[in-house]
């Protein structure tokens, strides 16, 4: 075990501090001394400012609490979409042989196209409608739920599924009775993975695909030359992000004690 394993909570918050004051300290170094012109690299209170003014004041014809609410509501689509998919896909090719065998290979092809590499594509289908932003999640988010799902149910023990066989049970209901609540911690677990990689390509979207949003909102401060406004932004992101995998964290320890009980 290392050394920063075995910190305990209040050591945990002390050496957090101290990292986020240097960062800080080093920030307002660098502007003070002229480093970086203070027109791209503003200090770190004008930026606190600036985010709390977005807070009450439209910038692109919103507030950022609504360009929050409008990237929130894109991620959410996408990654239910995604839940929805992903999950009784990866049950299924678990259970049946035939539909791995099927689905596997258009899985793999569409895997490692990065998510990014989508805008075009969803700005040509959808424009600057929800459909584009929601496509590129989808891309992101669906690939870990769909692998967690397949591997979690790989593991059950399949004397379990023969049992469940013995007494009658169908397809259907030997996915949802046997796999899936077997699978649950592993499912959880690729939620997290799929959460951030879908939080991160719906800002990838919303610089090319979107009428509005936190990226959107980034864009238009980066074309006015408003640093302050592109790092309230990144701000944004940073602290929904954390507040999305916070949720799933403690989803995740659910799920295994769940698993244990």
């Amino acid at each position: 075990m290392s050394k920063l394993d075995r910190l305990n909570s209040g050591e945990y918050i002390l050496w957090t501090g101290l990292g986020l004051a240097s960062f800080i300290g080093f920030w307002y170094l660098s502007v003070s001394l002229g480093l970086v012109p203070k027109q791209f690299l503003p200090a770190p209170h004008e930026v606190v400012l600036r985010f709390i003014h977005l807070m009450t004041e439209p910038f692109s014809g919103y507030t950022l609490l609504a360009h929050i609410a409008s990237s929130f509501q894109r991620f959410l689509y996408g990654f239910i979409l995604a839940v929805a998919i992903g999950v009784p896909l990866g049950l299924l090719m678990a259970l049946s042989k035939f539909a791995n065998q099927l689905i596997t290979p258009f899985f793999e092809s569409i895997r490692f196209v990065a998510p990014i590499a989508w805008v075009p594509f969803a700005a040509l289908w959808f424009g600057t409608g929800i459909g584009g932003p929601v496509l590129v999640i989808f891309m992101g988010a669906f690939p870990p739920v769909l692998i967690n799902t397949y591997r979690g149910a790989m593991h059950v023990d399949k004397k379990y599924l023969e049992a469940a066989k013995m007494l009658g049970a169908g397809r259907f209901r030997l996915m949802t009775e046997v796999l899936f609540p077997a699978a649950i911690p592993s499912i959880v677990a690729g939620l997290r993975i799929s959460a951030g990689l879908g939080w991160q390509s719906l800002v990838g979207a919303e610089l090319i695909v979107a009428s509005s949003g936190v990226g959107y909102m980034m864009v238009k401060g980066q074309a006015s030359i408003q640093t302050d406004i592109v790092m309230s932004g990144m701000i944004a992101i940073g602290i929904i992000g954390l507040f999305i995998d916070i949720l799933l964290r403690q989803a995740e320890k659910l799920a295994v004690n769940y698993k244990e009980a």
